[in-house]
């Protein structure tokens, strides 16, 4: 680490001293997959939903794309990092005590991963973040640091692009699939957005060997997300694993778990995960939105679940199997 006062930032398992003294390279940690040279993603035109093709393509066949024209300006996108990473830089004690529920704080956070793809005990991912509903940020300690006092105007900021920005996708996506006016108002609930900020700490050693995020699908409908210049981004497409080239000033568009669900499995939710760098550490800022809280999805493939439902089954599969099963728990069975 460069400093000891960004050391004191991280929590003690990500601190030099700690990973080797506790051996945490020796638990077992399944690194990246083997990928081949950074590829592009679809980008999708913002400002021109009307080519429609394209985000079909995009939808079908990536389950991901790249966000251009967004109308987020540079400007707040810049500002949100700079006093991300001030934020980052309280001690860990601090942040721990500090973000409690609604608003919190998080680091290590176990890997949703498929059947076959379970990791050893002890492995973690490579991050820390905090956890911020955008309908709760008035719960955000301001009082306590004046950094913390800026962030939370820009996340509000930040939270109103976001939030237009999924509705205008979600529409558009909609209008693909011929939803009906009643599911386009359900599907996709604004209420339920939120802001999720992820800092992946510089791992000194070799970083083939971890992750900085395992391998997972997003739970959600959509996940919006803006990043620095630290690529580290990977996708499973057609059986192999493929570097996301970065490119900070676009958006990276997921398609969620729930959004396969509603296209009956036309739209495919991305598999993902992200490499931690030996060098730098990485920032990036992640928006998701959910269905409204007892809305019904219905689907030809799967029987009808409320996204309750399913994060109940998700929680349940990572206490007793270790890994998010998934979709698959609500496939429509044949009758005999």
């Amino acid at each position: 680490m460069e400093n000891s006062s960004e050391n004191l930032s991280y929590p003690p398992i990500f601190r030099p001293s700690d990973v080797h003294h506790r051996g945490v390279e020796t638990h077992g940690l399944m690194g990246p997959e083997a990928s081949g040279p950074n590829h592009d993603i679809p980008a999708i035109d913002l400002e021109n939903l009307i080519d429609q093709e394209n985000l079909e393509e995009a939808c079908r066949n990536w389950g991901i794309f790249r966000a251009i024209n967004h109308g987020i300006p540079e400007t707040l996108f810049g500002q949100l990092l700079e006093h991300a990473k001030k934020v980052f830089l309280l001690d860990f004690e601090t942040k721990r005590d500090l973000f409690k529920s609604p608003v919190t704080y998080f680091w290590g956070s176990p890997a949703l991963t498929q059947e076959g793809e379970t990791i050893n005990e002890g492995n973690i991912d490579w991050v820390e973040g905090f956890n911020f509903p955008l309908s709760q940020l008035f719960h955000l300690p301001i009082e306590q640091d004046p950094n913390i006092r800026t962030f939370r105007v820009l996340l509000e900021e930040y939270g109103m692009h976001q939030s237009r920005l999924a509705k205008t996708i979600f529409q558009a996506m909609a209008k693909n699939l011929n939803l009906s006016p009643m599911q386009v108002n359900d599907y996709l609930s604004l209420k339920t957005g939120f802001i999720r900020v992820y800092r992946y700490p510089q791992y000194y050693s070799d970083s083939s060997k971890i992750w900085g995020m395992n391998p997972h699908t997003d739970s959600s409908v959509l996940s919006i997300i803006g990043h620095d210049d630290v690529g580290g981004l990977q996708i499973k497409k057609d059986h192999s694993w493929l570097d996301v080239k970065s490119k900070c000033e676009s958006l990276v568009v997921n398609v969620g778990d729930m959004m396969q669900a509603m296209s009956n499995d036309k739209y495919k939710s991305v598999r993902h995960g992200v490499r931690v760098n030996n060098k730098k550490e990485r920032i990036s800022i992640g928006y998701f939105v959910f269905p409204a809280e007892e809305c019904v999805i219905k689907s030809d493939i799967y029987r009808p679940f409320t996204y309750s439902d399913f994060h109940k089954q998700v929680q349940e599969d990572l206490l007793t199997k270790g890994f998010k099963v998934g979709l698959q728990n609500f496939l429509l069975t044949k009758a005999p």
